[in-house]
């Protein structure tokens, strides 16, 4: 599944005055108040994209990107086949579908098998960013239950990317942010209100 990524040596375009190109997020239980709490204070121009899986009934459509755009100075998009990772853009995983990203920038949705019962899966969503944007990449683990997640932290650490988990004190759900922080591999543990602002230092303080 990501076979179609794993041709790292053909990097994708990097985006100009930021040091990462691209923020992937997950999210399940909880979820959507987390979401709105992180992108309604990142700035119009953030100069990187952001991807975003949130655990959804697969069984009926979707608002979560509505529901954002309202929250955010940022566009926000149910992602779709083809779509180019754009800077300032967050891309939202369609029910029922992985959310990939492909080499060149692109992305790609899956209707392939479950991931630990689930799909989409933020596992493979990290998993393909650490493939592809290695150094240039980070993950964020908010809200939820169950552990989806945190094989793909590992995955974005063990290619020179960045973690950022929300603490479980101000997570409604703790399971996956616990399950991230016990890999080891996380950057900064995080209370809710600070994770957006950490990501703006780091996205676009650490370039200058």
């Amino acid at each position: 599944m990501i076979q179609m990524a794993e041709n790292a040596k053909n990097h994708p375009p990097h985006f100009t005055n930021t040091a990462f190109d691209v923020v992937a997020i997950a999210a399940s239980a909880g979820g959507l108040n987390a979401l709105v709490k992180v992108l309604s204070t990142l700035p119009a121009k953030f100069p990187a994209a952001i991807a975003i899986v949130q655990h959804l009934d697969p069984q009926h459509r979707s608002f979560m990107a509505e529901i954002l755009s309202r929250r955010t100075a940022i566009i926000v998009k149910q992602a779709q086949e083809g779509d180019r990772l754009t800077p300032a853009t967050a891309y939202v995983a369609p029910p029922d579908h992985h959310l990939l990203v492909n080499d060149d920038g692109t992305l790609s949705l899956s209707q392939s098998e479950l991931v630990l019962f689930l799909r989409p899966a933020a596992d493979l969503l990290f998993k393909s960013v650490a493939l592809i944007y290695q150094n240039r990449a980070i993950a964020v683990v908010l809200t939820g239950t169950g552990s989806d997640g945190a094989r793909g932290v590992e995955a974005i650490k063990k290619m020179g990317g960045t973690v950022i988990v929300q603490d479980v004190k101000s997570a409604e759900f703790s399971g996956m942010p616990s399950a991230a922080i016990q890999t080891g591999n996380v950057d900064f543990i995080l209370p809710l209100d600070e994770i957006s602002s950490t990501l703006v230092t780091l996205v676009i303080k650490e370039f200058n």
